[in-house]
């Protein structure tokens, strides 16, 4: 493929992250997998979650989740590598999806003091590893978590 602006070949080494379509209103982010793009990540997450009605509270709690989540994912990526991240929200709940590739072969520890502030702000937290087809060199590392939309009674 040629870039245009500098009329020099870009080649991409990465391949596409194993998801599934989402449905029409996902949001899905794609950025450099490093920690200075970490406020642009959770100022998505608070205005997506301000725009689906969630309390001050939540919109709180889901911006430190979903920036441990990136921050845990970041730690783990491929220099140079790309952070996918998928927002899908329903009426009952906001769910994060974030992947990056990682010669890691374990998904990060669950017993973490990050997976800790992880599960403490989110309603549901999980990790899983995705073996990559060249070999296991480039595995997919997965974080997914929700937050639920408070009942006001």
């Amino acid at each position: 493929m040629l870039n245009s602006r500098h009329d020099a070949e870009v080649t991409t080494t990465e391949s596409e992250p194993p998801h599934d379509v989402g449905a029409q209103d996902d949001i899905e982010l794609r950025l450099g997998a490093s920690l200075v793009h970490l406020p642009i990540i959770r100022s998505v997450a608070a205005n997506i979650a301000i725009r689906a009605d969630f309390d001050l509270d939540a919109i709180a709690d889901l911006r430190l989740a979903v920036d441990e989540a990136c921050s845990t994912l970041i730690t783990r990526a491929v220099p140079g590598s790309t952070m996918v991240c998928r927002f899908t929200i329903d009426d009952s709940e906001l769910r994060f999806r974030g992947a990056v590739t990682s010669t890691d072969s374990a998904a990060p520890s669950t017993a973490s003091f990050g997976w800790r502030i992880l599960t403490t702000l989110a309603d549901s937290a999980s990790s899983w590893v995705e073996t990559g087809a060249l070999d296991g060199q480039r595995n997919w590392i997965h974080v997914e978590l929700a937050k639920r939309k408070p009942t006001h009674t």
